[in-house]
């Protein structure tokens, strides 16, 4: 019996620090005797007993928000809360907009790819680059393809010479396994 109610008596707290996480602490569950004060326009009111600042919230009709629970004693503000989430919500959807997404494209080919089929290859690659993505270029060797290294390696070559003022290789080309890697970066137009 004792150990079901250890058992109980531990689930809520840690169920409130797993939902506390990054969160500002809000109103009771702020646990300090006395705070600093910061009323809604922005102006320091003072060091406050803890239940005169929920008092001053409550009489406004906000929340009090401990915005820095590390200082001594920490520090708290009465605002909207909701209305603070949603606002920092939306600064951080507008941050991910103007983040630049890396996008890679792979194409893949054999070492003795024939001309024609090269040349296509090479015009999906040319639409690629021009639309701002990497492109992984892969030379795949099957059987005893894989004994002669310099063919892919001489493809790979080539191909960059031809993508010359388009693309720049981000590095030389490297054996990964059974397959030959090579990167290409959009590069200045002259």
């Amino acid at each position: 019996m004792k150990r079901v109610f250890s058992a109980l008596f531990v689930c809520p707290l840690l169920v409130e620090v797993n939902l506390i996480g990054n969160t500002p602490r809000i109103n009771e569950r702020i646990k300090a005797a006395k705070v600093r004060l910061i009323d809604p326009d922005g102006r320091q009111v003072g060091i406050v007993s803890l239940q005169e600042a929920l008092d001053r919230s409550i009489h406004m009709d906000l929340d009090l928000v401990e915005v820095s629970p590390n200082s001594d004693p920490p520090v708290c503000r009465i605002m909207d809360y909701a209305k603070y989430k949603y606002e920092q919500e939306q600064r951080e959807k507008e941050a991910r907009k103007k983040q630049s997404q890396i996008v890679i494209k792979e194409i893949k080919i054999r070492p003795k790819i024939d001309t024609h089929d090269l040349e296509f290859k090479k015009r999906h690659m040319e639409r690629f680059l021009k639309d701002g993505a990497r492109v992984k270029v892969t030379v795949m060797f099957k059987g005893r393809e894989l004994a002669h290294p310099d063919l892919g390696k001489r493809l790979l070559n080539r191909i960059a010479a031809d993508l010359e003022g388009l693309a720049e290789p981000e590095s030389e080309p490297k054996l990964d396994g059974r397959n030959m890697l090579m990167v290409l970066i959009p590069g200045s137009k002259r």
